[in-house]
């Protein structure tokens, strides 16, 4: 019983990384030509984008995507937009 459950856990465990590791990927597919992690570019960070919107989601996304705001059209799909939020919000 113990070798199935501390299975599950690694499984889980792989699988968390294997997504948080997807994530980071679509977001520099999506954003990486103006944000990074830790350095400003173009737009500010990812770490200064997930301190200003820390628990507000929807705000971020609606400034993600907003056309009448400062943020260059998106070219990402809606459902893109929102898993890199989210993503950046874990920071």
């Amino acid at each position: 019983m113990k070798a199935i459950l501390v299975t599950a856990i690694v499984a889980a465990g792989l699988f968390a990384a294997g997504a948080a590791q997807a994530n980071a990927e679509l977001a520099e597919k999506q954003c990486g030509k103006c944000h990074q992690m830790d350095k400003k570019s173009k737009g500010p960070t990812y770490k200064a984008i997930a301190s200003k919107y820390k628990g507000k989601e929807a705000d971020a996304i609606k400034a993600a995507t907003d056309p009448k705001g400062d943020h260059p059209e998106m070219k990402a799909k809606p459902e893109e937009v929102q898993t890199v939020i989210k993503w950046v919000l874990t920071l």
